[in-house]
């Protein structure tokens, strides 16, 4: 962590905009470059427009290809479009509204030419489709947001017409698609000037039936005293809303919205990242704490959520993903008997615990939300979480809310958890804690070449044959994750008390190694170390 982690961003930090614009607009990626190609990765393409990845060419031509892709999936209806608050998203909507035009595609925008959050985008798909007739057609959408990265960063995702994340089947057609139309000088994109998409209101819509899903009632008649800092994102207008319709005692504790993102502290490595799970990055959120009963925070497009409270600051994501988890079982009658509980696996082990004593299945799957969707759709999922901090869930009645995540819908929880069982989150986790162990829980980086990251994530659980870890046998060893049968791309081994994941990073030469045990930091450090011994064998074979 740098020593400037937490601190006021200075203007030497900040990115110079009209560069980036300009930049957007004048540079031509070179295909040859893998890294000025187009690339999805779990949450779309992303990149900067100043290293000629983020660029008015990739945007045509990825539009190109979700329009081709779409025609060929038969999807006739609606597509439905919103920027967040990053400086290359607007340009990037003009792009992609005028290649959408001159398709002939029905598009939908926003009515107050404002932002708007991937949840609330999700929610305009699902609300369309649960309608439509046939003559009207399936929905789908395009979230035009880099998430939670830098504000030199761009970001386009595809969401069909599930409402949630597309999958590596969609996503890997559009961007070979979208590569050759770029290879070929974008000759066979099509565009125009001539622009009018029609409108529709994604804040009023999806702020009016939250209350289907939270219980906005118990929250009022607590007089909880609520903070909502939007961290400068795409929520900032939809927090305002929600206390004025819902009648609640909630501030927006920093309305500003500044493409630099000035008023950000720097993230743990000096970076300005809006990331709500990151202390650095939250420390003007924190250091607040005491004026509100509950605080929150959202990324950029609010896909993600941080939960601050007066007693213990901000809480780990995992131990609020097993508060959340424990308190809807336990309070939403509505909801199937057998619904299961979704995880990614290198999430919690606490939370296999807490599902288990509660008597509900655990659906256990690879890293993305996407694994979520089609249970949340249906109803056979009631909750889906990630480690990073991002979730969602359905409806009181047990109907689909959103099938992407939604920050705003899990900040709002922790204020309904307080004002129901008078306990803030992080209070409520101590006595979870207490009953199923606390654990210690950190991700760390292992050096590796690109051959070795490409072998991890084939490497087979039984190539790993080592038969203990950290002094404890090993009860499991998984290439493929037990919820779905997937392909993990890397691997987890677990003891009786601990576990690790190690997974290829996709943009750096490391592997990440996920790792928890119930027996202290030590023992943890030491599952870290062997973790890596393991690994490395593994990837050292021929």
């Amino acid at each position: 962590m740098t020593e400037r982690a937490g601190t006021q961003a200075r203007p030497e930090d900040l990115v110079d905009i009209d560069e980036l614009v300009d930049a957007y607009f004048t540079k031509v990626p070179d295909v040859d470059r893998p890294e000025q190609r187009v690339v999805f990765g779990t949450s779309g393409h992303r990149g900067s427009s100043l290293d000629g990845a983020f660029n008015e060419r990739h945007i045509a031509a990825i539009t190109q290809a979700i329009v081709e892709y779409r025609t060929a999936e038969g999807i006739t209806g609606p597509l439905f479009i919103g920027p967040d608050t990053h400086a290359l998203s607007r340009p990037a909507l003009d792009t992609a509204l005028g290649v959408l035009a001159a398709n002939g595609v029905r598009v939908f925008a926003d009515v107050h030419d404002g932002y708007v959050p991937t949840p609330a985008l999700s929610h305009a798909i699902l609300r369309w489709n649960s309608t439509a007739s046939d003559e009207l057609g399936q929905a789908d959408g395009i979230v035009i947001t880099p998430s939670h990265n830098p504000p030199r960063d761009g970001g386009f995702k595809y969401n069909p017409p599930h409402g949630g994340p597309a999958d590596s089947t969609a996503t890997s057609w559009i961007a070979r698609r979208a590569n050759e139309l770029l290879a070929d000088g974008n000759r066979d994109v099509r565009t125009t000037k001539d622009v009018a998409p029609e409108t529709y209101d994604f804040r009023e819509r999806y702020v009016e039936e939250l209350s289907t899903v939270i219980d906005t009632d118990a929250i009022r008649a607590s007089g909880l005293r609520i903070g909502a800092d939007p961290l400068g994102g795409a929520s900032v207008h939809y927090w305002a809303r929600i206390a004025e319709m819902y009648g609640l005692d909630l501030t927006v504790v920093n309305p500003e919205v500044d493409p630099t993102w000035r008023f950000m502290t720097l993230d743990w490595d000096g970076k300005i990242r809006m990331d709500p799970s990151s202390a650095p990055a939250m420390a003007s959120v924190l250091a607040k704490r005491h004026d509100y009963d509950l605080l929150t925070g959202n990324d950029a497009d609010a896909d993600r959520h941080g939960i601050v409270t007066p007693d213990a600051g901000l809480m780990n994501p995992n131990h609020y993903l097993a508060v959340a988890i424990h308190y809807l079982a336990t309070h939403r009658t509505g909801w199937r008997s057998d619904a299961a509980i979704g995880k990614t696996l290198v999430s919690s082990a606490v939370i296999d615990r807490i599902v288990a004593s509660l008597g509900r299945e655990l659906l256990e799957v690879p890293v993305g939300f996407k694994w979520f969707v089609p249970g949340l759709v249906d109803g056979s999922v009631a909750f889906g979480g990630e480690e990073s901090a991002g979730a969602s869930f359905v409806r009181k009645d047990g109907g689909v809310w959103t099938t992407d995540k939604d920050g705003i819908l899990l900040a709002l929880l922790a204020a309904e958890i307080t004002a129901v069982t008078g306990k803030t989150p992080s209070q409520y986790y101590a006595e979870l804690a207490a009953e199923h162990g606390s654990s210690s829980y950190a991700r760390v980086d292992a050096k590796a070449t690109k051959q070795q990251k490409a072998r991890l994530a084939e490497l087979s659980g039984d190539a790993l044959t080592a038969d203990t870890l950290a002094g404890e046998p090993i009860t499991g060893s998984l290439s493929h994750a037990p919820g779905n049968g997937a392909a993990i791309g890397g691997v987890k081994i677990t003891t009786e008390n601990a576990w690790f994941a190690a997974r290829p990073s996709g943009t750096e030469d490391v592997y990440k190694i996920y790792a928890e045990s119930f027996r202290g930091p030590d023992h943890l450090a030491q599952v870290q170390t062997e973790a890596q011994s393991i690994v490395d064998a593994a990837l050292a074979e021929d």
